[in-house]
């Protein structure tokens, strides 16, 4: 079986390299056909300054859309065959101008013809197939400047993992792990207060038995995380003790946490949530803001470590 056709869509950064390697290679020998002097790699750095004159690297780079090293290095190379001129910037001693020298202007009128014969080559090619690969690119340069694969590839990790992640209430079997997913940011970050002792060492006491509930994140039916509502009054609950395994950071458990305790906190008629945490926590307070909550104005609270304090109306 063909590899491309066991991989898949997969391969598609190997198959487009096969792709443009073979043009490359027919582009060398397309350049000796017309007697130009220039490398395949050089023609975008070339094109642009045949239709200008002198110019700073960095707006050849932006141009081209590369980076300014990998055109410092094509210029070097086409200077030492003597296609490219440069000079300082007289409104700016520390850029470079470069322009094409006489020798390059030469090169640039010779290549017209190859330019007219492969553009008609390239058209040919385009009337024999069912899809416009140009079109095509430029929509999936203008799609990966939205998102890059990476973050795609992100996001689908974290859907396919999430498929491994159960929420279930707390019960007696996860007492252990509720105190040490907590302990674990806390000694990491801060200390342990006697606040946290009280719900980390007696979450029936002082947690379920006064309204609140625990939930608790299984990932491949292993405690990874959990995260608490804490009965305040009647109609406000305190989002509390969440805490996610560093080993199963990433794959949004966070997110699932909070959302199922906030659909959880309206079950039990709570009106407000409420938060108190630390701005170093970065990426909480980040999670926070985007489920809606609310920085307010600061109350006593039990906590050495709380410098922040949030609301969310349910």
């Amino acid at each position: 079986m063909d590899f491309y056709s066991k991989t898949g869509k997969m391969a598609i950064g190997t198959r487009l390299r096969k792709l443009g390697e073979s043009i490359t290679e027919d582009a060398t020998h397309i350049y000796k056909l017309y007697d130009v002097q220039i490398q395949p790699r050089w023609f975008p750095v070339f094109y642009v300054l045949s239709q200008s004159d002198f110019m700073p690297i960095t707006a050849i780079a932006n141009e081209i859309r590369h980076s300014h090293v990998s055109v410092s290095q094509i210029v070097k190379e086409m200077k030492k065959k003597g296609l490219v001129v440069d000079k300082v910037d007289t409104n700016d001693g520390r850029k470079t101008l470069v322009a094409l020298s006489n020798k390059g202007r030469k090169e640039a009128e010779k290549i017209k013809d190859q330019y007219k014969d492969v553009g008609n080559a390239v058209e040919a090619i385009f009337t024999q197939t069912t899809y416009d690969l140009w079109k095509a690119i430029e929509e999936w340069e203008h799609l990966l400047e939205q998102k890059t694969l990476f973050k795609r590839v992100i996001e689908q990790k974290k859907v396919r993992e999430q498929t491994d992640i159960e929420l279930v209430p707390y019960s007696g079997k996860y007492r252990r792990a509720f105190k040490e997913l907590n302990a674990e940011w806390i000694n990491k970050y801060f200390k342990m207060e006697n606040a946290d002792l009280k719900y980390l060492d007696h979450p029936e006491n002082n947690i379920l038995k006064k309204g609140g509930y625990i939930a608790m994140a299984l990932y491949k039916n292993q405690p990874v995380g959990t995260c608490a509502l804490v009965k305040m009054d009647k109609e406000t609950f305190e989002l509390a003790k969440m805490a996610v395994s560093p080993e199963c950071r990433g794959k949004g458990i966070g997110y699932l946490l909070a959302r199922h305790v906030m659909d959880k906190a309206k079950k039990l008629g709570a009106k407000k949530l409420y938060i108190e945490s630390n701005t170093m926590l970065k990426p909480a307070i980040d999670l926070y803001y985007k489920m809606g909550f609310k920085k307010v104005a600061r109350q006593p609270s039990p906590y050495e470590r709380c410098n922040i304090q949030m609301e969310c109306m349910l």
